[in-house]
């Protein structure tokens, strides 16, 4: 998720993984496995920060946002139902943009539960 979305922007903008951690301080056989979600990402806004300004992610903006999102969501330990399902974690930003953009009321939330119980 958070390595995949790091990792594509890197090879798209030329950058080697070596040169990308000389920059960010990071060391380059860990950040390896941060980008193969064997890691979790780092969590400082200072080191996510300076990830976005590398890859040339302007703050602020979806894209920015998107990355903190994964980094978030790849840190945590979510259920193992959830974080199996590749299909599912890769719409969790897209539905904490959602959320952001119109707080969903509690009785659209319960809709929404509802729904997604009937899918299963």
């Amino acid at each position: 998720m958070f390595g995949e979305f790091i990792k594509e922007r890197r090879i798209a903008k030329d950058i080697s993984l070596r040169k990308f951690c000389q920059t960010i301080d990071y060391d380059a056989s860990n950040w390896s496995k941060v980008e193969r979600g064997i890691l979790a990402p780092p969590q400082e806004d200072e080191k996510l920060n300076l990830i976005a300004k590398v890859l040339g992610i302007k703050r602020h903006t979806d894209e920015w946002q998107e990355m903190i999102d994964l980094a978030r969501v790849s840190a945590n330990h979510l259920p193992d139902d959830i974080s199996s399902d590749k299909t599912m974690l890769n719409s969790l930003p897209l539905f904490f943009r959602t959320v952001r953009s119109e707080k969903p009321s509690a009785e659209d939330l319960d809709k929404l539960l509802a729904l997604l119980k009937k899918e299963k």
